[in-house]
């Protein structure tokens, strides 16, 4: 992708960006033994003791499969693997075993974790030719799906986050292509147009996730606005407006101007629109992302510890862009407006302050009680933007609260709603591809704690359900409009079980989701 040459400022020196890996994916009728391949994956259930392909596949290797798993060492269980290694029996140079568990218990789910396990794995031995050998034989299944899926999980588990390593060129992996294997055409076939969804899906979540994980002091909010202009540029179907902070003061854009107007870095707000001909909806959906490049918490300064995560505060902001390329690219009938809410969170002397009362763009006034309740402040004016671009269905993502991730630890996503029909679509979208949710409670007890006393509200209540009374805040912003407001705080990066099978740091959540939902707006 062209945007990952962007020159880079850092401090008073400029730097090129190195190439994120290239991943490229096919399907390919082949014989497992003969196709040449670095690592050649192979997925085996622990109950089924029989499989025609992967008993062939052990007799030319002399029955180093089997003796692996009858001393213990490869029992198949889900995320397990073990290599062995080919030595001239077969074409390819190793063989990746990857447990897929109980054959009854197999989901989409699991074959996305395998693939990513896969490619992950591959990279970490400097491979650049994977294969991955597929023989499912359940009639019913939807191979297109399965195509989609397991390309989806070879980006994410062969993505590697390196622009700022120095390495020798023969220690860097600059590419990996996969090769997804069956001996069945008609399977291929159908895993064919799969593989060309998920390729347009891995590549945007993964572009997502470089642009999370790029320092502060690389990726701000004007950055950020230049590279959404360059994608919507780059994208048939996309137009991009931006808003500058003397717009946003023109607008009178309180909540937004506030929380940045302590950077050097001014605040920005993107709006990217995708109108095809013949969309299936009448009102545009507004997907708003919280784009905080970084957070320092302001004037309420957050702990030391940990704070260099701060750069993932951008994650909804960055789900929103990429979502909005794949539905282009895609060719989706639905009309939608990507709303992105971009600020730096910094103190200085010119920082809002606790006690300072916004007059945000719906009118609304807000008392601050604490600087670091910021992307709340920030979202509002995304909101009313939404409204005033008459989109009667909203969706916000954001990396909202620290409360969420103590309710539901670093697996699911917090999801509010005032639409029970929509909250529902979302817990489908969220199931089919992998990016768990959560719903939690939307009621007026939680918005009455964020009344304020003199203004209308105050962006912050006692420290008990800070994700509920943070949704029942913004819930006041998204009232005539069926609205669901997504806490990604707890996935915006990597919990400690998805480390088994992908890089530390930023997975784009979202992404996938937000494409899922629009892919079946009816």
């Amino acid at each position: 992708m062209a945007i990952d040459y962007l020159l880079l400022a850092i401090n008073l020196g400029v730097i090129m960006a190195k190439e994120i890996i290239k991943i490229d994916v096919k399907a390919q009728n082949a014989d497992a033994a003969k196709i040449k391949a670095d690592v050649l994956a192979i997925g085996v259930f622990s109950d089924v003791k029989n499989s025609a392909i992967l008993d062939g596949l052990d007799k030319k290797l002399n029955g180093a499969i089997s003796r692996l798993k009858k001393i213990g060492d490869f029992k198949a269980a889900i995320g397990s693997s073990a290599f062995v290694y080919a030595n001239g029996k077969i074409a390819a140079e190793r063989v990746l075993l990857i447990g897929f568990g109980e054959q009854k218990k197999v989901s989409m789910d699991i074959f996305r974790q395998a693939a990513a396990k896969a490619a992950f794995e591959a990279v970490n031995v400097k491979a650049k030719k994977l294969a991955i050998l597929l023989h499912y034989e359940e009639k019913d299944a939807d191979f297109e799906k399965l195509g989609q899926t397991i390309t989806e999980g070879i980006h994410f588990g062969g993505y590697r986050y390196n622009e700022f390593v120095s390495q020798k060129p023969d220690e860097a992996v600059t590419s990996l292509s996969a090769t997804i294997v069956s001996d069945r055409q008609p399977v291929i076939n159908k895993i064919s147009k799969g593989v060309s969804v998920g390729q347009i899906i891995g590549q945007a979540q993964n572009f997502a996730r470089t642009l999370c994980n790029r320092p502060g002091s690389v990726l701000y909010p004007a950055e950020l606005a230049a590279i959404a202009k360059k994608v919507s540029a780059a994208t048939k179907g996309l137009s991009c407006t931006v808003f500058d902070d003397k717009q946003l003061a023109a607008k009178k854009m309180g909540g937004i101007l506030g929380v940045g107007q302590g950077s050097v870095h001014k605040p920005r707000m993107v709006i990217i629109k995708y109108a095809p001909r013949g969309a299936k909806n009448k009102e545009s959906i507004a997907l708003v992302g919280k784009a905080i490049t970084f957070d320092t918490g302001g004037i309420s300064l957050k702990p030391a510890s940990d704070m260099h995560e701060m750069k993932y505060d951008m994650t909804g902001g960055a789900a929103v862009l990429m979502t909005m390329q794949i539905i282009a690219k895609l060719k989706l009938p639905v009309a939608v407006f990507g709303i992105i809410c971009a600020a730096e969170n910094k103190p200085d002397g010119g920082s809002y302050l606790p006690g300072d009362i916004l007059t945000t763009y719906s009118g609304k006034t807000v008392e601050v009680l604490n600087t670091d309740a910021e992307g709340r402040l920030v979202l509002c004016d995304g909101l009313e933007q939404a409204k005033v671009l008459k989109c009667k269905t909203t969706i916000d993502l954001a990396t909202l609260t620290g409360a969420c991730v103590v309710a539901l630890g670093k697996h699911k996503a917090g999801l509010f709603s005032n639409d029970e029909k929509l909250a529902e679509k979302i817990k489908s979208a969220a199931k089919e591809t992998s990016e768990p949710v959560w719903q939690l409670p939307y009621e007026q007890v939680y918005t009455d704690e964020m009344k304020g006393t003199i203004s209308d509200l105050k962006n912050a209540a006692s420290r008990w359900g800070g994700s509920c009374t943070a949704a029942g805040f913004l819930g006041e912003f998204a009232k005539d409009i069926a609205w669901a407001h997504l806490d990604i705080a707890p996935t915006m990066d990597a919990s400690e079980p998805m480390k088994k099978y992908t890089q530390p740091g930023s997975i784009g959540f979202g992404v996938r989701l937000l494409t899922e939902f629009l892919r079946n707006i009816k």
